[in-house]
């Protein structure tokens, strides 16, 4: 469907509501470079469970601008943070009374980072996958690289700094999966591997300066349930390490009470694409929604 955001910009969203007695909702963030079609087959398992599912295409992604992959005007994080609470505000009033859960996946995740404290009070409860804590050396490098290319330019530098950095932790080079198939798949997709703008870059290192501020630890709920998930071999987590340092992140210094951490083994970053061990990665989902949606009906 076509969704106009909050100012007026159209949205694709893809949609999996074919559900006969639905028991709550869960909003897809997709990551960079991809595009809100690819969770279908998990959306489908959740509708399997009694959960609805959608996900947007976001700005400069997908059949929202398909002729302008990797670049829109103004600022396409924090606008992208604002779209993804339009169209919150939009389903939870569909769909009234239902737990609604916010998935943010790597790009997609830090957009739920911010999102959390800036609009968690509209949520249930939040999964941030493929994530990481993100205020290190490489976020003010990349701000450095990023301010000094063109706007509109594919940045094809800061993308083989970051992305090309990850693809040399693994022998075939494929840091997105450890499925080939899901690497084929990836690959011959159309809206998916471009190279995103010098402005999606700057605008992205700026949207990750605001986390982990005083300002950004007030605005969190404190009770609101988090899932960190992410492959145990993922790059963009530091193999772990950085989504460890996530959890730590939210539950000493931030003081929020309910964040639990799953890490997959032998999986690299996209853990819900990847066909080996599914049944428990996506039952791990599956677990922490149906908790959320007990902790709602007991409220």
């Amino acid at each position: 469907m076509k969704f106009k955001s909050f100012d007026g910009k159209e949205l694709h969203i893809h949609e999996w509501l074919d559900v006969q007695a639905p028991v709550g909702a869960v909003q897809f963030v997709h990551g960079m470079a991809e595009h809100g079609a690819r969770y279908e087959p998990f959306a489908r398992y959740l509708n399997d469970h009694g959960w609805l599912a959608l996900a947007d295409d976001h700005r400069g992604h997908g059949l929202t601008d398909p002729d302008s992959l990797g670049y829109a005007p103004a600022d396409m994080f924090a606008d992208t943070v604002r779209d993804e609470a339009a169209i919150a505000d939009f389903y939870r009033a569909r769909y009234p009374g239902l737990p609604y859960v916010l998935f943010g996946f790597s790009f997609g995740s830090f957009v739920a980072q911010s999102f959390i404290s800036r609009y968690g009070d509209r949520l249930d409860g939040a999964v941030i996958g493929g994530s990481s804590h993100k205020k290190d050396f490489d976020v003010y490098l990349g701000t450095v690289t990023a301010a000094v290319l063109p706007g509109k330019k594919p940045a094809k530098l800061i993308e083989n700094l970051s992305f090309g950095a990850y693809a040399k932790s693994f022998p075939d080079g494929k840091w997105v999966s450890a499925d080939p198939e899901n690497n084929a798949a990836y690959d011959a997709d159309p809206f998916c591997g471009f190279t995103c703008s010098a402005k999606f870059y700057r605008d992205f290192f700026r949207g990750l300066r605001g986390l982990y501020t005083p300002e950004y630890i007030a605005g969190l709920p404190k009770d609101l349930p988090l899932l960190l998930a992410s492959g145990a071999q993922d790059p963009v987590g530091n193999m772990g390490g950085g989504v460890r340092k996530l959890r730590e992140f939210y539950v000493e210094r931030a003081g929020m009470t309910d964040v639990d951490m799953v890490l997959f083994d032998n999986s690299r970053h996209e853990f819900l694409n990847e066909r080996q061990d599914r049944e428990r990665k996506w039952g791990a989902v599956l677990d922490f929604l149906t908790r959320v949606k007990e902790r709602k009906g007991s409220v």
